[in-house]
């Protein structure tokens, strides 16, 4: 089951030819994310991981459909990115920077207010991990094999945390897992 994001939901990389956007667009697209392309500004028009690169969000949208977005861009610039997604009609945005000065999140909360209910963007974050539908999309920077897909979904404020609920989530499935399985080998 997927909230969010899913197989085909269509992502673009904000920070994409850099160190961290490269690195993290890579695992995104090896666990199986539709990454569309990304933005780096002034190095619109070339390729990337085989992949288009756009100067603005809103070429990026426009050209490949993309409604989901990840940041990776510096503190600095975080909040002007996140509000660039917004106006290009992004719907889910996940920033990973952290860092951000909390005045410029202060100024983005302001800046959403102009969205209708229904125009509205989501964010997650900053300074989070991102989200996950497991066996389906990544949006982040976790650790995809340690997900499994299933009924229960795990909402936190840490990112580590959430990786240590997810482990113990995965280990009572696989008690489940193998008590199922002893209880059929006796029972037969």
């Amino acid at each position: 089951m997927s909230v969010l994001i899913d197989k085909k939901t269509k992502i673009i990389v904000q920070g994409f030819t850099g160190k961290f956007g490269s690195f993290h667009a890579e695992e995104m697209i090896k666990y199986g994310t539709n990454i569309a392309g990304g933005v780096t500004p002034g190095k619109g028009g070339q390729t990337h991981l085989n992949l288009p690169v756009f100067n603005t969000v809103k070429d990026a949208v426009t050209k490949t459909g993309a409604v989901a977005s990840i940041v990776f861009v510096p503190p600095a610039f975080a909040a002007d990115a996140v509000m660039e997604a917004a106006d290009a009609g992004i719907k889910v945005c996940v920033a990973i920077t952290d860092g951000i000065p909390s005045h410029d999140m202060i100024r983005v909360k302001r800046y959403m207010r102009r969205y209708s209910k229904n125009e509205k963007m989501t964010l997650i974050g900053p300074n989070c991990a991102g989200i996950i539908s497991p066996g389906q999309a990544m949006l982040g920077i976790m650790p995809g094999h340690i997900y499994l897909e299933g009924p229960v979904g795990v909402i936190g404020r840490s990112g580590t945390l959430g990786y240590e609920a997810e482990k113990k989530k995965k280990n009572i499935y696989e008690k489940i897992i193998s008590s199922y399985k002893n209880l059929i080998k006796n029972f037969n």
